[in-house]
């Protein structure tokens, strides 16, 4: 595979990366996948489904505006602007390719209202089934596309990068020897940033792998404070945690507490469909007050939940709970990151021939607070935008020659005691979580610095994780005010000279690490 120069690398095998490899054809592309296609993505795992306006009575110009109120003051309008008019063509895609979505017996779309949204815009496949169906279907094309190459159980491990332009990427096949493959265009399409905290929904490998090996590179990371904490993870005790989609809520189940109180009556006029932010600090001052939370679908959704919602039925009676008959203990968890590697409208990092799609990217579109289901949206539209750019950039020759003298460097054992990574993942839960301070914030930029002295080097893959757990801690640090998903017990009001995006290198976090 490294003998020579590919045409388009794609980093990572999730909804991104397959729709990317799907709209560059017939061009020839190469996945690299770590699992079988469909494994451990973290759009497999998506309940809620796309959010688009489908409905003749919605306009994607009112979905731009929810976008823009849920972000929180910080959303790039003309980013939510272009992601919203591109919505229903993508949805009209997935549906050309044999996705599954919802329909009425006349045809129309079933769709959801979620949290923030004005208007029941949400397609879904099964209820909560939306992202395994549409995987399931990109896979099926993905792999019947004699011009896509994939590389399954090839991890990526660096970026080869020279004055400031993409060379290769160092690539490990089945745990052997490194290797590199130089390409004429790359797309990092590689997953988010939700396994670096203890309770999480995401899949154990999206622990800021594709941040922080595009950080280490030297690219710019924007907005790395935000990590949208999901109100509703099933509290079971189980890592990952199993997800209770928002859209259980949109059908009127409620959060009520052990004294049977409806706690978001109180808090806010949208009760238990307020921004994910504000529900998710509702439900962990109720856990912080022994309250224990729960999740009421029993007089809503009442037995309908088993065929209406499968994935969370079933993962309620695995561990002894009947949801037609009892309340579904919950807790916050990590669900999306809304910071990333920064592009620019066209989905381009600030290094030359590489493009970034998914929730790896930090485009702008979710400020400090993701709409809900606008996630595999963004995906769709990224992928497809950074495919055209890859198209125009390779016929424009934009792109570094073959180097026959590169050679893969030395890496660590990639061995690293998971313990070691729960350690990491327990600090960033307790001091960088759903409600931080500086104090805190500075406990855990010490504990990574210590992690990367004692274990830095050893394995690139914990090299990338301590990477970005370094600058989603930075950026807390610096954002001396709450929004959206960023909360600050000793600054807990908004603050207009940081109504903006952050923009931070890894080489700024590190010095803000070292000084404290």
């Amino acid at each position: 595979m490294e003998e020579k120069q590919h045409n388009v690398l794609i980093i990572g095998a999730g909804l991104a990366g397959l729709y990317a490899a799907l709209s560059l054809a017939p061009r020839p592309v190469t996945i690299v996948s770590p699992k079988p296609l469909g494994f451990d993505a973290s759009s497999a795992w998506a309940q809620g489904g796309v959010a688009a306006a489908m409905d003749e009575r919605d306009t994607p110009e009112a979905h731009a505006q929810d976008t823009v109120m849920a972000g929180d003051g910080i959303v790039d309008s003309d980013i939510a602007t272009f992601v919203t008019s591109a919505a229903k063509e993508h949805v009209l895609e997935l549906v050309d390719v044999g996705t599954p979505f919802d329909r009425n017996i006349d045809g129309d779309f079933l769709m959801s209202k979620e949290a923030a949204h004005s208007f029941a815009r949400v397609v879904r496949v099964k209820g909560d089934q939306a992202g395994a169906a549409i995987m399931r279907t990109l896979v099926k094309e993905v792999l019947s596309t004699p011009s896509i190459t994939v590389l399954q159980g090839a991890t990526a491990l660096d970026l080869i990068v020279k004055n400031n332009e993409m060379c290769g990427v160092v690539i490990l096949e089945n745990a052997k020897n490194p290797y590199i493959i130089q390409a004429k265009s790359y797309l990092m399409a590689a997953g988010g940033a939700g396994s670096l905290f203890m309770k999480t929904t995401n899949p154990p490998t999206v622990r800021g792998l594709a941040l922080g090996m595009a950080a280490r590179a030297g690219a710019q990371i924007a907005d790395a404070e935000f990590v949208q904490f999901h109100p509703t993870a099933i509290d079971l005790g189980l890592d990952p945690a199993p997800l209770a989609t928002e859209a259980l809520r949109g059908e009127g189940a409620i959060l009520v507490n052990k004294d049977g109180v409806q706690f978001m009556k109180n808090i806010h006029k949208d009760a238990e469909l307020a921004p994910r932010d504000i529900v998710a600090r509702a439900i962990f001052h109720e856990h912080q007050n022994g309250n224990k939370p729960v999740l009421d679908t029993r007089n809503a959704i009442g037995s309908n939940i088993i065929s209406q919602f499968p994935s969370v039925s079933e993962a309620c009676l695995k561990s002894g709970i009947d949801p037609v008959k009892q309340t579904i203990p919950v807790v916050p968890a990590a669900h999306y990151h809304m910071g990333g590697v920064a592009t620019d409208i066209n989905g381009k990092s600030s290094i030359k021939g590489l493009w970034i799609s998914g929730e790896a990217s930090s485009t702008g579109l979710h400020g400090a607070n993701r709409l809900a289901s606008n996630g595999l949206l963004e995906a769709l539209v990224y992928a497809a935008t950074a495919a055209n750019g890859i198209i125009q950039a390779i016929e424009n020759k934009e792109y570094h020659e073959y180097d026959k003298t590169l050679i893969a460097p030395k890496i660590g054992s990639e061995n690293i005691d998971e313990k070691i990574i729960l350690d990491l993942r327990k600090a960033m839960s307790d001091w960088v979580g759903v409600i931080r301070t500086g104090k805190d914030i500075t406990k855990a930029l010490r504990f990574i610095k210590q992690l990367d002295i004692k274990y830095g080097g050893k394995s690139t893959n914990f090299d990338n994780m301590l990477a970005a757990a370094t600058l989603i801690a930075a950026a807390a640090y610096i954002r001396e005010e709450s929004r959206g998903g960023h909360y600050r017990k000793d600054f807990p009001n908004k603050n207009d000279n940081f109504r903006k995006r952050s923009k931070m290198t890894l080489v700024d976090a590190l010095a803000l690490r070292n000084t404290l």
